[in-house]
């Protein structure tokens, strides 16, 4: 036949669009064409796919060639459609039948030699081929770990053109050299911390509560402090205080971090909430995604159901940070470039931590700061007030002196796990019958209709935002804090103590009894 089709692919963000892929041999001089709006990458699958098909014994039409994919109108980017171009290429030529290819999707990169190189994002092109209808996928044999990842469709892992023929065609199957993987420049900030446990912190009462709080409501955080006092160490555990994740959950942040090209060919579904620790030098798009054509996923995609942290956050470009100001609203982040919209998930706690200032000494007896009000300002400026405002929970970390709890018993991850995963459980159940799972995603109007606080938490509060202390943004992350602290303690609703923690770890002020409460002043939070 001199016309035939086969299916790949397209991804767009994460969403996943089935890419028919045809090809028609007709009289004339011989000359490839590629339609379908392909970016560079894939206009040059015309010679892959010549040498690959020759070199791998099979023999490429003299004759005038159209390959065209469809639709028409969704940009093409990519390698990934080269192995589904030689199979349709074949099929109008008549060296496969076309009945082997029904109801199976295609990709993979081919090398002059007839070789498949693995892609990235297999694990969401194979969902988005399950979620199709499709009973099979052929895949690189490098991405078979990841695509098997889903269920309920049949995967092959080839290693060349040869092989893929030989298993249309039904004849014994090739023997090839396994394929050696492709360097990938991965940082080791992309990868979750091992090994850390809560008991390895000494003393820090004060930012053992904040982050238990925080992973019990998906609460925000800001940490500051001197060098040395502790910042990070609480920041690394924070992830291990997290549930795993369910079935759906896991499935989408595995995708994500397969198109960022973080899951290996062995791979799992990532059933632990990720931990991302970007360099404070990271720039915009490797934070919040990017790239020329269509986007790829950035940073806070990759801590989606997870942590992202920023040390030294004062030290990031202040326009960088402010990027964030959005996906902390929405749980996403949308990607607008001239050939596409790319959406990606974004729904990650932030943990910022920072010095008190440039030499880290201000507002501590480790030494004498040497910085001038004005470095001192223009330093704590460069975290904005919209970012601080929307970071529910705000810490002093200080040094603990070690003589104090020497021999005390201290709470391991483990112990705090349990009263966390029990705290979410709580709000699973409370939230049941609505759109949200955690304290923090509810909105703060149907929090205050549905679940109002008693007259007295509800009192303070007011007296806080009449005095200042709080803005309305503000009044509605205290309410949501409240709730955590009483999950965490089991009870059915918050009190006015519970109310006033909430506004101390709001605020960033020690955490003090109701009874010692005074009048205060201060920036407004």
């Amino acid at each position: 036949m001199a016309l035939a089709h086969t299916w790949s692919v397209a991804l767009v963000g994460l969403e996943g669009h089935l890419v028919e892929i045809e090809a028609d041999i007709a009289q004339g001089l011989p000359k490839t064409t590629l339609i379908g709006l392909p970016d560079t990458s894939l206009s040059e699958a015309r010679d892959r796919v010549r040498a690959a098909v020759v070199n791998s014994g099979e023999r490429f039409p003299d004759r005038k060639v159209t390959i065209g994919l469809s639709p028409a109108t969704l940009p093409k980017t990519g390698s990934h459609y080269d192995v589904a171009i030689a199979l349709s290429l074949l099929t109008a030529a008549g060296a496969v039948d076309p009945g082997a290819l029904r109801r199976t999707a295609i990709i993979g990169e081919l090398g002059l030699d007839g070789r498949i190189r693995e892609v990235r994002g297999a694990l969401a092109m194979t969902l988005a081929a399950s979620r199709a209808g499709f009973d099979r996928i052929v895949v690189p044999d490098l991405n078979v770990g990841e695509a098997r990842l889903v269920p309920g469709i049949e995967v092959y892992g080839a290693r060349s053109l040869r092989q893929v023929l030989a298993l249309l065609r039904g004849t014994e199957i090739p023997d090839e050299a396994p394929p050696r993987a492709e360097p990938r420049l991965v940082s080791e900030s992309l990868i979750r911390v091992p090994g850390v446990d809560l008991d390895d912190i000494i003393g820090q009462h004060e930012g053992r509560r904040a982050i238990e709080a925080a992973a019990a409501g998906g609460h925000h955080l800001f940490l500051h402090g001197p060098p040395g006092s502790g910042k990070t160490m609480l920041a690394e555990r924070l992830a291990g205080l997290m549930p795993d994740l369910g079935t759906d959950d896991s499935l989408e942040v595995s995708a994500v971090h397969s198109l960022a090209g973080l899951l290996t060919n062995d791979a799992e579904l990532v059933r632990r909430p990720p931990f991302i620790a970007p360099h404070h030098t990271a720039s915009l798009a490797s934070l919040v995604g990017g790239g020329s054509g269509v986007p790829r996923p950035g940073a806070i995609s990759c801590a989606h159901r997870g942590v992202l942290f920023i040390d030294e956050a004062p030290e990031m470009h202040p326009l960088t940070l402010d990027t964030l100001r959005q996906p902390l609203e929405s749980g996403f982040v949308e990607l607008h470039r001239a050939a596409a919209v790319a959406k990606f998930p974004a729904r990650f706690m932030l943990v910022l931590a920072a010095n008190p200032c440039p030499c880290g000494l201000s507002g501590t007896n480790q030494g004498i700061c040497s910085c001038t009000p004005q470095h001192l300002a223009r330093y704590r400026q460069r975290i904005s007030g919209p970012i601080k405002d929307r970071l529910d929970i705000q810490r002093q970390i200080l040094p603990a002196a070690r003589t104090v709890t020497d021999g005390q018993p201290v709470e391991s991850t483990a112990v705090v796990a349990t009263r966390v995963r029990a705290a979410r459980d709580r709000q699973t159940h409370r939230y049941r019958e609505t759109a949200w799972t955690l304290n923090s995603q509810i909105p703060g109007p149907v929090l205050r209709r549905e679940h109002p606080l008693d007259d007295a938490s509800q009192q303070l509060l007011e007296d806080h935002y009449a005095a200042g202390r709080l803005t309305a943004r503000g009044f509605d992350r205290v309410v949501r804090l409240a709730w955590t602290l009483t999950d965490l303690a089991g009870a059915t609703i918050p009190t006015v103590d519970q109310t006033h923690e909430a506004f101390q770890l709001r605020s960033g002020e020690p955490l003090t009894q109701l009874a010692d409460l005074r009048p205060l002043k201060g920036p407004t939070q």
